[in-house]
């Protein structure tokens, strides 16, 4: 267990009554790629970041500003916290900054047309929350001609930057041509420094299975049967 960073003195401020927040509201909103690429993305961090402690969700709402509404990001990941234990419970549905004691490092978008406002009041909103990293993924380059976007937070405000390496969190963003889930297609992944994607479970599995078949393959040649190991 970690132990999560509190808000000190929390009951001297004026915390919001949770009971009067949206933690969900029931709505399916989100089509069959942008799904599809959410699962991606969270299961592929799970994965592979088995030894480090973070919080990765898709469309649950991140609330930050007393007195405003949450906002949803289509990914965001928050280090150094964890899912608290009685997650049915009211304060426990959604994230709540003043309940985990920091904003996610991370926020993604993936746009799927053009009401979304990622450029506009989505990114205002995370520059505000001091997000460290901002992405923007635009497949159908609805919003220009640039379909992945990445802004460092820099003294405050967002620099758009070409470098696609997310310096506090040690993970890379990269596009990867291949299949997911049935699908080949263009997917969004983490990668680390030197471009390597962060495998999913399913890719792990097939990538043992198939160095145990090399395996084998050699034990054959040199007339060991694997099946008698």
């Amino acid at each position: 267990m970690v132990e999560q960073l509190l808000i000190k003195d929390i009951d001297n401020c004026d915390v919001p009554d949770v009971n009067l927040l949206i933690t969900e509201d029931d709505t399916p909103v989100d089509n069959l790629a942008s799904a599809k690429q959410q699962r991606l993305l969270v299961g592929s961090l799970y994965s592979s970041l088995e030894n480090q402690v973070f919080l990765a969700e898709a469309n649950v709402g991140v609330y930050h500003t007393y007195g405003e509404p949450a906002i949803v990001p289509d990914v965001f990941v928050s280090f150094d916290v964890e899912t608290p234990q009685n997650w049915w419970q009211k304060q426990n549905r959604c994230y709540l900054v003043w309940k985990f004691g920091k904003v996610p490092e991370v926020a993604i978008e993936i746009v799927s047309n053009q009401e979304g406002e990622e450029l506009g009041k989505k990114l205002q909103i995370y520059e505000k929350m001091r997000v460290y990293h901002y992405v923007v993924y635009d497949p159908n380059l609805q919003l220009g001609d640039q379909v992945l976007t990445v802004y460092h937070l820099k003294a405050r405000r967002y620099v758009q930057t070409t470098n696609h390496w997310l310096e506090e969190v040690g993970l890379g963003v990269t596009l990867w041509e291949g299949e997911f889930e049935g699908r080949n297609d263009t997917w969004l992944r983490w990668c680390d420094q030197d471009g390597n994607v962060l495998m999913t479970g399913d890719e792990r599995a097939k990538k043992a299975e198939k160095r145990a078949q090399l395996l084998a393959e050699r034990l054959r040649v040199l007339g060991v049967d694997p099946d008698t190991i």
